[in-house]
């Protein structure tokens, strides 16, 4: 993933696939630890984001758990 190719569905879809859900059933406003992500899984897609290049850590995450807030410090940052 280039930064071209970070986008809001992109991190929809990644964190769909780390809980195992179709990505449909993560919202932007949806808070991700009550669908499931945990500190192990959220610590996953950090550094798999980073590999990617997405400007993000886990004290980000920790405090952002909304995709939409999420969104909002990536794209900020890009």
């Amino acid at each position: 993933m280039t930064a071209e190719a970070i986008t809001l569905e992109r991190l929809r879809a990644d964190v769909a696939e780390m809980l195992e859900i179709a990505p449909a059933e993560v919202g932007d406003d949806d808070n991700l630890m009550d669908l499931g992500l945990d500190s192990m899984r959220t610590m996953n897609l950090v550094m798999q984001w980073e590999d990617a290049g997405v400007p993000i850590g886990f004290p980000d995450l920790a405090e952002s758990m909304t995709l939409a807030s999420i969104w909002e410090i990536v794209s900020g940052r890009l």
